[in-house]
């Protein structure tokens, strides 16, 4: 159970990576429209990798820096986005189930055809056994076009699992409030 929740917990962390709705802050570059594959690989969590797909557009990219930046701020106070001369730079601070989590993230590449996100976070606190420092790596990579049965925004996890960004916010609701013992 703990290990499906810090995996909610990145997925949900990965949303915190589109650009803010904030226009006085540094953006992020709207991603190509269609199929993205994205391959979570993360060091130092016992939590195996994972790859998921996301069908996207111009129009989605933009509503999810809107739809997310109030979610985003509850859950990340701290949100800071750099333009360095090589892609950006982020710095963020989480709260997520209790626990504070401080993340560095460098992120390069184009967002037409691919991009790499490199992040380090520590967190001040955990379950037993579970790392406070990790390094996650995310491979972007444009696919194509989208595949007939999906629509912009709709993202499939790990298992075959399937939903829609626009749906995000309701699950929210499901993020616990502190990590359980």
């Amino acid at each position: 159970m703990t290990r499906r929740l810090l995996s909610f917990g990145w997925a949900i962390g990965l949303l915190v990576l589109l650009p803010t709705g904030d226009a006085s802050a540094v953006e992020l570059p709207v991603r190509k429209a269609g199929l993205w594959e994205m391959k979570v690989l993360r060091e130092g969590a016992p939590s195996p990798d994972m790859t998921m797909q996301q069908c996207t557009d111009a129009t989605t990219d933009k509503d999810m820096s809107t739809a997310f930046s109030p979610m985003g701020k509850e859950l990340c106070p701290k949100q800071d986005i750099q333009k360095t001369a090589t892609g950006y730079v982020t710095d963020s601070v989480c709260n997520v189930a209790g626990m504070s989590i401080a993340s560095r993230a460098e992120i390069t590449g184009d967002f037409n055809s691919a991009y790499t996100v490199k992040s380090t976070s520590h967190s001040d606190r955990g379950p037993a056994g579970m790392p406070r420092d990790t390094t996650t790596t995310i491979e972007a990579k444009w696919l194509g076009a989208c595949k007939p049965d999906q629509k912009p925004g709709d993202i499939v996890m790990p298992g075959g699992i399937k939903m829609n960004i626009k749906d995000m916010e309701k699950l929210k609701a499901l993020i616990p409030k502190q990590m359980p013992k």
